[in-house]
């Protein structure tokens, strides 16, 4: 944008010289437009993607709190080889942090809210050994989920989504520009082959001045 607003201004400073051709008066106003149109239309965009996805975000706040429990689950084993009650590998879901970095999976025992036992694997941050207890989030039904999204977290998720809503923005009005730009450079390399073509013709004629 820089080079844009230098190449405008030594434009205007030679507006009335005889070399000035029609496309670098367009290719001046391409760029002052695009710089005007990135400083209003991107914190536009990126102010309304930020205020939608905060909006959205609050509401998932709101509902995960509202449907997942803190509860107590009981370490039963580390997970490796480990199967549920009924024989079968357990698994706590996706949800449950399988393969996250930082966390380990056991299999665990706990209660959930409607008072039904159930045993599962589910992701620690710190070993728990055999026997030991530690908190566990689970949603209405009693599976294990990730812990709830706070404001805070649903904040700096919106902030980013504004920034990238003003980047995009940004980045699809200097493509505009560009594109502008280039089909200006092509128009003006046929000019020049054209008027090379018929300076060919009258070359070393007396009659022609060259």
């Amino acid at each position: 944008m820089r080079a844009t607003l230098s190449f405008w201004l030594s434009l205007w400073r030679r507006r009335r010289s005889p070399l000035r051709r029609r496309s670098d008066v367009v290719e001046a106003w391409a760029g002052v437009a695009a710089v005007v149109l990135t400083l209003l239309l991107g914190p536009a965009l990126g102010w309304t993607a930020g205020s939608l996805a905060h909006e959205a975000l609050r509401e998932t706040v709101r509902d995960q709190h509202l449907h997942r429990h803190l509860v107590t689950a009981t370490a039963l084993a580390p997970a490796s080889g480990s199967t549920d009650g009924d024989g079968h590998e357990a698994g706590g879901g996706r949800e449950a942090g399988a393969g996250r970095d930082g966390y380990r999976r056991v299999l665990a025992r706990w209660r959930g809210p409607d008072g039904l036992e159930r045993t599962g694997l589910v992701a620690v941050r710190q070993y728990a050994r055999p026997g030991e207890p530690f908190p566990l989030w689970t949603d209405d039904r009693g599976a294990a989920v990730s812990r709830p999204m706070d404001g805070a977290a649903a904040a700096v998720h919106a902030v980013l989504a504004g920034l990238g809503a003003a980047g995009a923005a940004a980045g699809l009005v200097e493509g505009a520009r560009r594109l502008v730009v280039w089909r200006l450079a092509r128009r003006r390399y046929a000019e020049w082959d054209q008027a090379w073509e018929r300076a060919g013709h009258t070359w070393g004629r007396a009659d022609a001045g060259s």
